[in-house]
């Protein structure tokens, strides 16, 4: 059915992403052309991007109508700051993927809040089901692997980079994926695509890199059946130990 990729910033003038619609219809082509079926448009919502659902709803009409071979979904990047927190406690459906009930948590990158599993839970009891993004490429989640474990424990799940895996974000970053997937603590792994080339929307170099090192049984559920279930609403079903084929060291080395 193809790979389904949960985050990602298509939507054009939105945000930091795609700049132009023709910039949009070429991210999804190269998206669809590397074996993703459906990606989630995730414009951000912080201090520096408003988040504007409406407008969000109309772009995604429009890449519907241009693009056919790859469904669109909406969703938000959702930086937790406290306008946003409380919004989305009134508001759940407005920044949740499908207007459902899984929302993409971006933390802040310089600290973490004191407050932060006393804000999860908050999220959670609003009926919201957060998926920590990137924790690999945060700087305020460096080291914090014990706490990652505790919000996993809580509910939350884990989006990993697609470029982390192969490097593209340097060897901490990538490491960061190795420890994490050794924990089990990996349930998605997503483009966060912003352009055609720096930073495209394909998984699948991501996909072969994690299949060799772990196994098709333990990729498969990263790229399509846990995404999926994203889109879809349906509760996400536990995984199976990851078990390196070969130490990561050696494999990236």
């Amino acid at each position: 059915m193809g790979f389904v990729d949960i985050h990602s910033h298509i939507l054009h003038g939105l945000d930091d992403g795609a700049r132009t619609a023709a910039e949009s219809v070429a991210m999804l082509e190269l998206a669809a052309a590397s074996g993703t079926s459906d990606i989630v448009a995730t414009p951000h919502a912080n201090a520096r991007y408003a988040f504007r659902p409406e407008l969000v709803e109309q772009r995604i009409d429009e890449l519907r109508r241009a693009v056919t071979r790859i469904q669109v979904h909406y969703g938000c990047d959702f930086h937790l700051k406290n306008d946003n927190i409380e919004d989305a406690i009134v508001h759940p459906q407005r920044y949740a993927i499908n207007h459902d009930r899984y929302l993409l948590v971006e933390f802040p990158e310089a600290a973490i809040v004191a407050k932060t599993s006393e804000i999860l839970s908050s999220l959670i009891g609003a009926g919201l089901v957060p998926i920590l993004t990137h924790p690999e490429r945060t700087l305020s989640l460096y080291g914090r692997v014990i706490d990652i474990e505790r919000w996993v424990e809580m509910g939350c799940y884990v989006q990993v980079t697609a470029g982390s895996c192969v490097g593209q974000f340097g060897p901490r970053a990538r490491n960061f994926v190795a420890t994490l997937m050794t924990r089990r603590l990996v349930h998605f792994v997503a483009s966060d695509a912003h352009d055609c080339e720096l930073r495209p929307p394909g998984l699948s170099a991501a996909y072969s890199t994690l299949a060799q090192q772990w196994g098709e049984a333990s990729a498969r559920p990263l790229f399509e059946d846990n995404p999926r279930a994203v889109i879809t609403g349906a509760p996400i079903v536990p995984m199976a130990a990851a078990r390196p084929r070969r130490k990561w060291y050696q494999f990236w080395s």
